[in-house]
Protein backbone atom coordinates (compact mmCIF):
# COMPACT_ATOMS: atom_id res chain seq x y z
CA UNK A 1 0.00 0.00 0.00
CA UNK A 2 0.89 3.20 -0.76
CA UNK A 3 1.35 5.83 2.25
CA UNK A 4 1.67 10.00 1.91
CA UNK A 5 4.52 11.12 4.12
CA UNK A 6 4.53 15.19 4.77
CA UNK A 7 7.90 15.80 3.69
CA UNK A 8 10.70 13.99 1.77
CA UNK A 9 12.45 10.95 3.73
CA UNK A 10 16.55 12.14 3.53
CA UNK A 11 18.15 8.88 3.17
CA UNK A 12 17.73 4.97 3.17
CA UNK A 13 17.31 4.52 7.09
CA UNK A 14 14.33 5.07 9.67
CA UNK A 15 14.34 2.01 12.50
CA UNK A 16 10.94 -0.46 13.25
CA UNK A 17 9.92 -0.49 16.64
CA UNK A 18 7.42 -2.71 17.89
CA UNK A 19 4.88 -0.93 20.10
CA UNK A 20 2.77 -3.61 20.91
CA UNK A 21 3.29 -7.39 20.85
CA UNK A 22 -0.22 -8.49 21.39
CA UNK A 23 -3.50 -6.06 20.55
CA UNK A 24 -5.58 -9.34 20.64
CA UNK A 25 -7.26 -8.82 17.08
CA UNK A 26 -6.09 -9.19 13.32
CA UNK A 27 -6.61 -5.76 11.77
CA UNK A 28 -8.08 -5.58 8.74
CA UNK A 29 -8.90 -1.95 8.83
CA UNK A 30 -7.62 1.20 10.26
CA UNK A 31 -8.35 4.26 10.97
CA UNK A 32 -6.80 5.29 14.56
CA UNK A 33 -9.64 2.69 15.08
CA UNK A 34 -8.79 -1.05 14.28
CA UNK A 35 -11.26 -3.45 13.78
CA UNK A 36 -11.55 -7.31 11.92
CA UNK A 37 -14.02 -9.54 11.06
CA UNK A 38 -16.58 -11.14 13.58
CA UNK A 39 -16.50 -14.84 12.46
CA UNK A 40 -13.10 -15.68 12.63
CA UNK A 41 -13.80 -17.07 15.81
CA UNK A 42 -12.90 -15.66 19.51
CA UNK A 43 -9.85 -12.97 18.87
CA UNK A 44 -7.62 -12.68 21.64
CA UNK A 45 -9.10 -9.04 23.46
CA UNK A 46 -11.85 -9.87 25.73
CA UNK A 47 -14.83 -7.25 25.98
CA UNK A 48 -15.17 -5.15 29.17
CA UNK A 49 -16.77 -6.21 32.22
CA UNK A 50 -17.36 -9.86 30.90
CA UNK A 51 -19.84 -8.63 28.25
CA UNK A 52 -20.52 -11.21 25.48
CA UNK A 53 -22.26 -10.99 22.69
CA UNK A 54 -25.30 -13.40 21.57
CA UNK A 55 -26.51 -13.98 18.13
CA UNK A 56 -28.31 -16.89 17.40
CA UNK A 57 -27.92 -16.44 13.99
CA UNK A 58 -24.06 -16.53 13.62
CA UNK A 59 -22.38 -19.49 11.56
CA UNK A 60 -19.26 -19.59 13.91
CA UNK A 61 -19.90 -18.54 17.70
CA UNK A 62 -23.66 -18.52 19.10
CA UNK A 63 -21.77 -16.48 22.11
CA UNK A 64 -18.90 -14.36 21.70
CA UNK A 65 -16.76 -12.42 24.66
CA UNK A 66 -14.09 -11.01 22.45
CA UNK A 67 -14.01 -7.91 20.95
CA UNK A 68 -13.44 -7.57 17.47
CA UNK A 69 -12.51 -3.84 17.24
CA UNK A 70 -10.58 -1.36 19.61
CA UNK A 71 -9.14 2.40 19.74
CA UNK A 72 -5.63 2.29 19.76
CA UNK A 73 -4.30 5.45 21.49
CA UNK A 74 -1.30 6.41 20.16
CA UNK A 75 0.02 8.52 23.30
CA UNK A 76 0.12 6.27 25.58
CA UNK A 77 0.07 3.22 23.54
CA UNK A 78 -3.00 1.82 25.47
CA UNK A 79 -5.71 -0.16 23.22
CA UNK A 80 -9.30 -0.35 24.29
CA UNK A 81 -11.49 -2.68 23.62
CA UNK A 82 -15.11 -1.83 21.52
CA UNK A 83 -18.54 -3.48 21.40
CA UNK A 84 -19.70 -4.49 17.59
CA UNK A 85 -22.42 -6.99 17.13
CA UNK A 86 -22.70 -7.22 12.77
CA UNK A 87 -20.20 -7.49 10.86
CA UNK A 88 -17.16 -6.03 9.70
CA UNK A 89 -16.12 -8.10 6.72
CA UNK A 90 -14.27 -6.13 4.09
CA UNK A 91 -15.89 -3.04 4.59
CA UNK A 92 -14.96 0.62 3.84
CA UNK A 93 -15.36 3.84 6.02
CA UNK A 94 -14.00 7.51 5.94
CA UNK A 95 -14.52 10.69 9.27
CA UNK A 96 -17.28 12.36 7.60
CA UNK A 97 -18.22 16.01 7.66
CA UNK A 98 -19.39 16.09 11.25
CA UNK A 99 -16.04 14.81 12.17
CA UNK A 100 -17.63 11.46 12.97
CA UNK A 101 -16.42 7.55 11.77
CA UNK A 102 -19.08 6.48 9.65
CA UNK A 103 -18.36 2.65 8.53
CA UNK A 104 -20.07 1.49 5.96
CA UNK A 105 -20.39 -2.30 6.16
CA UNK A 106 -21.37 -5.55 4.78
CA UNK A 107 -20.86 -8.71 4.88
CA UNK A 108 -21.06 -11.96 2.80
CA UNK A 109 -24.91 -12.05 3.81
CA UNK A 110 -25.22 -8.51 1.87
CA UNK A 111 -26.48 -6.93 4.93
CA UNK A 112 -27.06 -3.12 5.04
CA UNK A 113 -25.22 -2.05 8.28
CA UNK A 114 -23.71 1.28 8.82
CA UNK A 115 -21.83 1.97 12.10
CA UNK A 116 -21.02 5.71 13.83
CA UNK A 117 -18.10 6.65 16.04
CA UNK A 118 -17.76 9.82 18.16
CA UNK A 119 -14.01 10.90 19.61
CA UNK A 120 -14.62 11.10 23.14
CA UNK A 121 -13.16 8.48 25.62
CA UNK A 122 -15.55 6.19 26.12
CA UNK A 123 -17.88 6.21 22.92
CA UNK A 124 -18.58 2.83 21.11
CA UNK A 125 -20.40 1.94 17.83
CA UNK A 126 -23.41 2.93 17.19
CA UNK A 127 -24.48 0.22 15.02
CA UNK A 128 -27.45 1.16 12.29
CA UNK A 129 -28.64 -2.20 11.04
CA UNK A 130 -31.02 -0.81 8.19
CA UNK A 131 -28.72 2.45 7.74
CA UNK A 132 -27.50 1.89 4.04
CA UNK A 133 -30.46 1.80 1.09
CA UNK A 134 -28.02 -1.15 -0.60
CA UNK A 135 -25.98 -3.73 0.49
CA UNK A 136 -22.05 -2.73 0.35
CA UNK A 137 -19.48 -5.12 0.62
CA UNK A 138 -15.60 -4.12 -0.92
CA UNK A 139 -17.19 -0.75 -1.09
CA UNK A 140 -15.01 2.71 -1.20
CA UNK A 141 -15.99 5.36 0.63
CA UNK A 142 -15.02 9.41 0.16
CA UNK A 143 -15.85 12.67 1.51
CA UNK A 144 -17.40 15.01 -0.31
CA UNK A 145 -17.59 18.96 -1.01
CA UNK A 146 -20.82 19.42 1.66
CA UNK A 147 -19.44 16.56 4.07
CA UNK A 148 -21.45 13.79 2.68
CA UNK A 149 -20.01 10.52 2.70
CA UNK A 150 -20.42 8.47 -0.95
CA UNK A 151 -20.34 4.89 -0.93
CA UNK A 152 -19.31 3.66 -4.31
CA UNK A 153 -19.21 -0.18 -5.69
CA UNK A 154 -19.67 -3.60 -4.40
CA UNK A 155 -19.96 -6.72 -5.10
CA UNK A 156 -22.34 -6.97 -7.02
CA UNK A 157 -24.11 -3.96 -6.77
CA UNK A 158 -22.63 -1.03 -9.28
CA UNK A 159 -23.95 1.82 -7.84
CA UNK A 160 -23.69 4.45 -5.47
CA UNK A 161 -25.50 5.90 -2.45
CA UNK A 162 -24.89 8.95 0.10
CA UNK A 163 -24.64 9.30 3.58
CA UNK A 164 -25.06 12.35 5.78
CA UNK A 165 -26.99 12.90 9.04
CA UNK A 166 -30.21 13.04 9.30
CA UNK A 167 -29.87 9.63 6.70
CA UNK A 168 -29.13 7.94 3.64
CA UNK A 169 -30.47 9.56 -0.11
CA UNK A 170 -31.22 6.80 -2.88
CA UNK A 171 -28.83 5.02 -5.30
CA UNK A 172 -27.74 5.51 -8.69
CA UNK A 173 -26.01 2.91 -10.82
CA UNK A 174 -22.41 3.35 -12.65
CA UNK A 175 -22.60 0.91 -15.62
CA UNK A 176 -18.08 1.51 -15.70
CA UNK A 177 -18.44 -0.06 -12.15
CA UNK A 178 -20.60 -3.33 -13.24
CA UNK A 179 -18.39 -3.61 -16.96
CA UNK A 180 -15.09 -3.95 -15.29
CA UNK A 181 -13.85 -7.03 -13.66
CA UNK A 182 -11.65 -6.74 -10.76
CA UNK A 183 -13.98 -4.03 -9.57
CA UNK A 184 -14.27 -4.14 -6.04
CA UNK A 185 -12.92 -1.61 -3.98
CA UNK A 186 -12.84 0.94 -6.77
CA UNK A 187 -10.20 4.05 -6.80
CA UNK A 188 -12.22 6.88 -5.75
CA UNK A 189 -10.65 10.48 -5.68
CA UNK A 190 -12.12 14.26 -5.67
CA UNK A 191 -10.50 16.43 -8.03
CA UNK A 192 -10.33 20.04 -8.15
CA UNK A 193 -13.75 20.54 -10.44
CA UNK A 194 -15.73 18.83 -7.87
CA UNK A 195 -16.16 15.51 -9.96
CA UNK A 196 -14.88 11.99 -8.87
CA UNK A 197 -12.20 10.30 -10.57
CA UNK A 198 -13.03 6.40 -10.78
CA UNK A 199 -9.98 3.46 -11.50
CA UNK A 200 -11.62 0.00 -11.73
CA UNK A 201 -9.67 -2.72 -13.58
CA UNK A 202 -7.66 -0.96 -15.56
CA UNK A 203 -9.78 2.40 -16.70
CA UNK A 204 -10.11 5.34 -15.39
CA UNK A 205 -13.76 7.83 -16.17
CA UNK A 206 -13.96 11.35 -14.62
CA UNK A 207 -18.04 11.30 -13.17
CA UNK A 208 -20.21 13.64 -12.41
CA UNK A 209 -21.82 11.63 -9.04
CA UNK A 210 -24.60 14.70 -9.65
CA UNK A 211 -25.72 14.12 -12.21
CA UNK A 212 -24.86 10.84 -12.70
CA UNK A 213 -23.16 11.03 -15.65
CA UNK A 214 -19.53 10.41 -17.14
CA UNK A 215 -17.30 13.71 -18.01
CA UNK A 216 -14.70 12.25 -19.22
CA UNK A 217 -12.51 8.52 -20.48
CA UNK A 218 -8.78 8.59 -19.76
CA UNK A 219 -6.69 6.45 -21.40
CA UNK A 220 -6.57 2.69 -20.31
CA UNK A 221 -3.82 2.03 -17.60
CA UNK A 222 -0.99 0.25 -20.40
CA UNK A 223 -0.17 -3.20 -20.37
CA UNK A 224 -3.86 -4.55 -20.00
CA UNK A 225 -3.47 -6.54 -16.77
CA UNK A 226 -6.38 -5.23 -14.00
CA UNK A 227 -4.79 -2.99 -10.84
CA UNK A 228 -7.86 -3.21 -8.65
CA UNK A 229 -8.81 -6.14 -6.21
CA UNK A 230 -8.40 -8.76 -6.67
CA UNK A 231 -4.86 -7.54 -8.20
CA UNK A 232 -5.27 -5.18 -5.92
CA UNK A 233 -2.60 -2.67 -6.63
CA UNK A 234 -1.97 0.62 -4.31
CA UNK A 235 -2.96 3.89 -5.73
CA UNK A 236 -2.86 7.58 -3.92
CA UNK A 237 -3.51 10.68 -5.11
CA UNK A 238 -0.60 13.12 -4.77
CA UNK A 239 0.15 16.02 -3.03
CA UNK A 240 -1.84 18.86 -4.19
CA UNK A 241 0.00 22.11 -4.24
CA UNK A 242 -1.60 25.29 -3.38
CA UNK A 243 1.34 27.41 -4.06
CA UNK A 244 1.04 27.40 -7.67
CA UNK A 245 -1.63 28.99 -9.31
CA UNK A 246 -2.14 25.80 -11.54
CA UNK A 247 -3.36 22.67 -9.12
CA UNK A 248 -1.92 19.95 -10.75
CA UNK A 249 -3.30 16.79 -9.77
CA UNK A 250 -1.87 13.68 -10.41
CA UNK A 251 -2.71 9.75 -9.65
CA UNK A 252 -0.02 7.26 -8.87
CA UNK A 253 -0.92 3.52 -9.65
CA UNK A 254 1.83 1.00 -8.09
CA UNK A 255 1.95 -2.75 -8.30
CA UNK A 256 -1.13 -5.14 -8.10
CA UNK A 257 -1.19 -8.56 -10.18
CA UNK A 258 -1.44 -10.24 -13.56
CA UNK A 259 -4.61 -10.69 -15.24
CA UNK A 260 -5.72 -14.20 -14.11
CA UNK A 261 -3.31 -14.54 -11.02
CA UNK A 262 -6.36 -15.02 -8.96
CA UNK A 263 -7.62 -18.29 -10.75
CA UNK A 264 -4.02 -19.51 -10.91
CA UNK A 265 -3.29 -18.94 -7.38
CA UNK A 266 -6.91 -20.77 -6.04
CA UNK A 267 -7.07 -23.40 -8.77
CA UNK A 268 -3.95 -24.31 -9.58
CA UNK A 269 -1.59 -23.46 -6.94
CA UNK A 270 0.55 -21.57 -9.19
CA UNK A 271 1.69 -18.16 -7.84
CA UNK A 272 2.91 -15.80 -10.32
CA UNK A 273 5.33 -12.62 -9.44
CA UNK A 274 3.45 -9.66 -8.98
CA UNK A 275 3.53 -6.57 -11.37
CA UNK A 276 6.31 -4.24 -10.99
CA UNK A 277 4.99 -1.20 -12.81
CA UNK A 278 4.14 2.43 -11.32
CA UNK A 279 1.69 4.51 -13.46
CA UNK A 280 1.61 8.67 -12.94
CA UNK A 281 -0.77 10.30 -15.12
CA UNK A 282 -1.88 14.05 -15.00
CA UNK A 283 -6.08 14.29 -14.69
CA UNK A 284 -5.62 17.60 -14.99
CA UNK A 285 -3.76 17.76 -18.28
CA UNK A 286 -5.76 18.53 -21.40
CA UNK A 287 -3.93 15.51 -22.82
CA UNK A 288 -3.44 12.82 -20.04
CA UNK A 289 -1.01 10.36 -20.89
CA UNK A 290 0.32 7.32 -18.30
CA UNK A 291 4.16 7.46 -17.31
CA UNK A 292 5.07 4.15 -16.30
CA UNK A 293 7.88 3.40 -14.18
CA UNK A 294 9.66 0.08 -12.90
CA UNK A 295 9.55 -0.63 -8.92
CA UNK A 296 12.91 -1.43 -7.28
CA UNK A 297 11.66 -4.53 -5.30
CA UNK A 298 8.34 -4.23 -4.79
CA UNK A 299 7.71 7.68 -0.80
CA UNK A 300 4.90 8.29 -0.57
CA UNK A 301 5.97 5.04 0.83
CA UNK A 302 5.34 1.72 -0.60
CA UNK A 303 4.63 -1.02 2.52
CA UNK A 304 3.70 -4.25 2.78
CA UNK A 305 2.45 -7.14 0.38
CA UNK A 306 3.49 -10.26 -0.79
CA UNK A 307 5.76 -10.73 -4.58
CA UNK A 308 4.01 -13.72 -5.50
CA UNK A 309 0.66 -14.33 -5.92
CA UNK A 310 -2.73 -12.19 -5.69
CA UNK A 311 -5.05 -11.13 -3.07
CA UNK A 312 -7.17 -13.39 -0.72
CA UNK A 313 -6.85 -16.45 1.76
CA UNK A 314 -3.53 -18.14 1.46
CA UNK A 315 -2.89 -16.96 -2.12
CA UNK A 316 0.03 -14.68 -1.68
CA UNK A 317 4.08 -15.91 -1.57
CA UNK A 318 7.29 -14.15 -0.31
CA UNK A 319 6.77 -11.03 1.43
CA UNK A 320 7.88 -8.09 0.45
CA UNK A 321 9.76 -6.96 3.56
CA UNK A 322 11.36 -3.83 2.48
CA UNK A 323 9.90 -0.04 2.07
CA UNK A 324 10.17 1.73 -0.84
CA UNK A 325 10.59 5.68 -0.57
CA UNK A 326 9.00 7.52 -3.67
CA UNK A 327 10.20 10.64 -4.57
CA UNK A 328 8.20 12.53 -7.03
CA UNK A 329 10.50 15.56 -7.85
CA UNK A 330 13.09 13.09 -9.29
CA UNK A 331 13.77 12.71 -12.73
CA UNK A 332 12.22 9.00 -13.54
CA UNK A 333 14.66 6.05 -13.19
CA UNK A 334 15.85 7.75 -9.59
CA UNK A 335 12.66 8.19 -7.94
CA UNK A 336 12.37 4.89 -5.60
CA UNK A 337 14.97 4.75 -2.83
CA UNK A 338 14.97 1.52 -0.45
CA UNK A 339 14.71 2.08 3.47
CA UNK A 340 15.15 -0.03 5.96
CA UNK A 341 13.46 -3.62 5.88
CA UNK A 342 10.36 -5.07 8.31
CA UNK A 343 11.30 -8.30 9.97
CA UNK A 344 7.69 -9.32 10.07
CA UNK A 345 5.45 -10.52 6.93
CA UNK A 346 2.74 -8.15 6.46
CA UNK A 347 0.65 -9.69 3.75
CA UNK A 348 -2.77 -10.29 3.41
CA UNK A 349 -5.36 -8.22 5.47
CA UNK A 350 -2.59 -5.93 6.77
CA UNK A 351 -3.16 -2.37 7.11
CA UNK A 352 -1.03 0.88 7.48
CA UNK A 353 -1.70 4.88 8.51
CA UNK A 354 0.09 7.89 8.93
CA UNK A 355 -0.19 9.24 12.80
CA UNK A 356 -0.37 12.57 14.03
CA UNK A 357 3.36 12.12 15.44
CA UNK A 358 4.99 11.78 11.87
CA UNK A 359 4.89 7.57 12.36
CA UNK A 360 3.52 4.91 10.28
CA UNK A 361 1.88 2.91 12.01
CA UNK A 362 1.33 -0.71 10.60
CA UNK A 363 -0.67 -4.12 12.14
CA UNK A 364 -2.36 -7.29 11.20
CA UNK A 365 -1.72 -9.68 9.05
CA UNK A 366 -4.38 -12.66 8.56
CA UNK A 367 -4.23 -14.69 5.49
CA UNK A 368 -6.19 -16.90 6.79
CA UNK A 369 -10.52 -17.33 6.95
CA UNK A 370 -9.63 -18.03 10.76
CA UNK A 371 -6.96 -16.80 13.68
CA UNK A 372 -4.25 -19.42 12.96
CA UNK A 373 -1.50 -18.62 15.26
CA UNK A 374 0.62 -21.96 14.03
CA UNK A 375 1.09 -24.85 11.50
CA UNK A 376 0.45 -22.19 8.48
CA UNK A 377 3.02 -20.20 6.42
CA UNK A 378 2.28 -17.00 7.52
CA UNK A 379 0.79 -17.07 10.82
CA UNK A 380 -2.08 -14.27 11.82
CA UNK A 381 0.12 -11.48 13.72
CA UNK A 382 -1.71 -9.53 16.17
CA UNK A 383 1.22 -6.93 16.49
CA UNK A 384 1.54 -3.47 16.09
CA UNK A 385 4.84 -2.07 14.45
CA UNK A 386 5.70 1.82 13.81
CA UNK A 387 7.95 3.31 11.27
CA UNK A 388 9.48 6.07 12.37
CA UNK A 389 11.35 7.89 9.07
CA UNK A 390 14.67 9.54 9.84
CA UNK A 391 12.78 13.03 9.99
CA UNK A 392 11.95 11.96 13.42
CA UNK A 393 15.56 10.87 14.14
CA UNK A 394 16.79 12.42 17.76
CA UNK A 395 19.90 14.07 15.83
CA UNK A 396 17.47 16.57 14.08
CA UNK A 397 15.79 17.84 17.35
CA UNK A 398 17.10 20.98 17.22
CA UNK A 399 15.57 22.02 13.96
CA UNK A 400 11.99 20.32 14.72
CA UNK A 401 9.09 22.61 14.77
CA UNK A 402 6.50 22.74 17.62
CA UNK A 403 3.53 24.61 16.90
CA UNK A 404 2.46 27.07 19.68
CA UNK A 405 -0.36 28.75 18.27
CA UNK A 406 -3.08 28.52 17.34
CA UNK A 407 -4.20 25.80 19.87
CA UNK A 408 -5.13 21.70 18.92
CA UNK A 409 -8.56 21.33 17.54
CA UNK A 410 -8.84 24.73 15.43
CA UNK A 411 -11.56 25.26 13.39
CA UNK A 412 -10.48 26.94 9.78
CA UNK A 413 -12.87 28.98 7.59
CA UNK A 414 -12.72 28.18 3.89
CA UNK A 415 -10.42 31.07 2.10
CA UNK A 416 -8.80 32.24 5.66
CA UNK A 417 -5.64 33.62 6.45
CA UNK A 418 -4.16 32.67 9.75
CA UNK A 419 -0.83 32.92 11.66
CA UNK A 420 1.38 29.84 12.83
CA UNK A 421 3.42 30.48 15.36
CA UNK A 422 5.75 27.42 15.86
CA UNK A 423 9.68 27.64 17.44
CA UNK A 424 12.35 25.49 16.21
CA UNK A 425 14.05 23.14 19.19
CA UNK A 426 16.90 25.19 20.07
CA UNK A 427 18.23 25.87 16.53
CA UNK A 428 18.64 28.36 13.76
CA UNK A 429 16.71 28.41 10.66
CA UNK A 430 19.00 28.19 8.07
CA UNK A 431 16.35 30.79 5.50
CA UNK A 432 13.30 32.14 6.15
CA UNK A 433 12.16 30.48 2.96
CA UNK A 434 12.81 26.98 4.42
CA UNK A 435 9.37 26.40 5.98
CA UNK A 436 6.80 24.62 4.73
CA UNK A 437 3.19 23.22 5.71
CA UNK A 438 1.23 21.04 4.84
CA UNK A 439 -2.57 19.17 5.77
CA UNK A 440 -3.77 15.95 5.44
CA UNK A 441 -7.01 14.34 5.85
CA UNK A 442 -6.53 10.92 7.80
CA UNK A 443 -7.46 8.32 5.79
CA UNK A 444 -9.45 4.94 6.02
CA UNK A 445 -6.94 1.99 5.54
CA UNK A 446 -8.33 -1.56 4.31
CA UNK A 447 -6.76 -3.88 1.52
CA UNK A 448 -3.69 -1.32 -0.34
CA UNK A 449 -5.90 1.57 -0.03
CA UNK A 450 -6.26 4.58 2.03
CA UNK A 451 -9.71 5.80 1.07
CA UNK A 452 -10.17 9.71 1.61
CA UNK A 453 -6.46 10.80 1.83
CA UNK A 454 -5.84 13.63 0.57
CA UNK A 455 -2.33 15.69 1.39
CA UNK A 456 -2.04 19.56 0.86
CA UNK A 457 0.82 21.71 0.60
CA UNK A 458 -0.21 25.71 2.00
CA UNK A 459 0.29 28.94 0.58
CA UNK A 460 2.52 30.81 2.93
CA UNK A 461 2.00 34.65 2.51
CA UNK A 462 4.66 36.13 4.73
CA UNK A 463 7.17 34.85 7.12
CA UNK A 464 8.55 36.62 10.34
CA UNK A 465 10.88 35.80 12.54
CA UNK A 466 9.92 36.62 15.95
CA UNK A 467 13.50 35.85 18.02
CA UNK A 468 14.69 33.31 20.50
CA UNK A 469 14.04 30.55 17.86
CA UNK A 470 10.22 31.39 17.13
CA UNK A 471 8.93 32.12 13.65
CA UNK A 472 5.44 33.49 12.43
CA UNK A 473 4.38 32.44 8.71
CA UNK A 474 0.69 33.75 7.80
CA UNK A 475 -0.56 30.88 6.26
CA UNK A 476 -3.76 31.06 3.10
CA UNK A 477 -5.96 27.73 3.90
CA UNK A 478 -7.58 26.17 0.94
CA UNK A 479 -10.54 28.60 -0.60
CA UNK A 480 -12.51 25.78 -1.94
CA UNK A 481 -14.49 22.69 -1.03
CA UNK A 482 -12.89 21.21 -4.39
CA UNK A 483 -9.30 21.40 -2.38
CA UNK A 484 -10.30 20.40 0.95
CA UNK A 485 -13.90 18.79 1.88
CA UNK A 486 -15.26 19.71 5.35
CA UNK A 487 -14.09 17.59 7.94
CA UNK A 488 -10.97 16.69 10.07
CA UNK A 489 -7.15 17.64 8.87
CA UNK A 490 -3.89 16.80 10.79
CA UNK A 491 -1.47 20.09 10.12
CA UNK A 492 2.19 20.07 10.23
CA UNK A 493 5.11 22.75 9.77
CA UNK A 494 8.01 21.36 7.69
CA UNK A 495 11.52 22.93 8.36
CA UNK A 496 14.00 21.88 6.22
CA UNK A 497 12.44 18.00 5.87
CA UNK A 498 11.97 18.54 9.77
CA UNK A 499 8.44 17.66 11.05
CA UNK A 500 6.60 19.02 13.69
CA UNK A 501 3.81 16.74 15.80
CA UNK A 502 0.69 17.72 13.69
CA UNK A 503 -2.07 19.86 14.94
Amino acid sequence: MIISLTTTVRAASGRWQYVINNIGIAVMHMWLYMYDRTDFGPSNLTLPNGECIEDPKALVMKKDCSAHSAVYNITNNTIRPLTVKFDFWCSSGAMNGDVVLVQTSCNFFGGRVMRKLYACPTCEWQEIEDGLATPCWYATDHVLLDGRQIIVGDRGQPNYEFYHRPGISLTENIPFISTSENNLYPFVFLNVDGNLLLFANNRAILYDYIAAKVIRVFPTFPGGDPRSYPSTCSTVLLPLNLTQNYIEVEILICDGAPRGSFSKARDEGVFWEVLNTCGRMSITNPDPKWTMETMPTGGLLLINGASKGTAGWELGLDPVLNLVLYLREKPIGSRFQIQTPDSTPRMYHSTAVLVPDGRVIVKGINPQDKYEFSNVLYPTELSVEAFPPDYLDSSFDSLRPTIEFPAPHFTISYGEKRAVVFSLGGGKATRLGSFSLTMVSPSFNTHSFSMNLRLLILSIESVKDLGASKFQVIVNFPDSKTLASVGFYMLFVVHEGILSPAL
